[in-house]
C-alpha cells in the first residue's frame, strides 16, 4: 500500500477530481486546506517578498488543497491517469505536486468490496435465497 499525496494548486478542479477518483474506485481521501510558502510569507508581510510579488497573493483563501489517500499499489497508475485527465500535466506551473510514500502498516482502512463480493455476502446471510439488504442496495 501507498500513501498518495496530491498538493493541488488548481483547486477549481477539486470537485471533478474527487468524482473521478471515486468513480475509479479510489476513495477514502482526506482534503486539507493548505498554503504554499510564498502565500504564507505574503500573509505575514515578510520582507522576503517585494510589494509587486505580494500583490499577487492578496486573496483570503488558502491557495492549495492537499489530498491524501491510502491506495493499493496497483491503483497508482489509475489515480495518475485520473489526475492528469482532470488537472492536467503536473509539470506545468500552478497545477500540483503528486507523490507517494510506501506504507508498511495501515489500520482502520475499509476493505474494498466489489459488487460481486457484496452480492455473495448478502446471499450467504440469507441462506442463498437471493435476497439483498434493501438499506444497502445489495452492498
Amino acid at each position: 500500500m501507498k500513501l498518495m499525496v496530491l498538493i493541488l494548486s488548481k483547486t477549481e478542479a477539486l470537485e471533478y477530481l474527487l468524482e473521478g477518483l471515486s468513480a475509479a474506485g479510489i476513495g477514502g481521501a482526506t482534503i486539507i486546506p493548505s498554503s504554499g510558502m510564498a502565500m504564507t510569507l505574503s500573509k505575514m508581510n515578510s520582507s522576503f517578498l517585494s510589494s509587486s510579488i505580494r500583490s499577487m497573493f492578496s486573496g483570503d483563501e488558502d491557495d492549495n488543497k492537499t489530498i491524501i489517500s491510502v491506495i493499493n499499489d496497483d491503483q497508482l497508475d489509475l489515480a495518475r491517469r485520473v489526475i492528469y485527465n482532470t488537472v492536467g500535466d503536473l509539470s506545468h506551473p500552478n497545477t500540483g505536486i503528486l507523490f507517494t510514500v510506501p506504507l508498511d502498516f495501515v489500520e482502520g482502512r475499509r476493505k474494498h468490496r466489489t459488487a460481486v463480493t457484496a452480492t455473495k455476502n448478502a446471499e450467504a446471510k440469507d441462506g442463498g435465497k437471493g435476497k439483498t439488504d434493501k438499506n444497502t442496495g445489495g452492498q
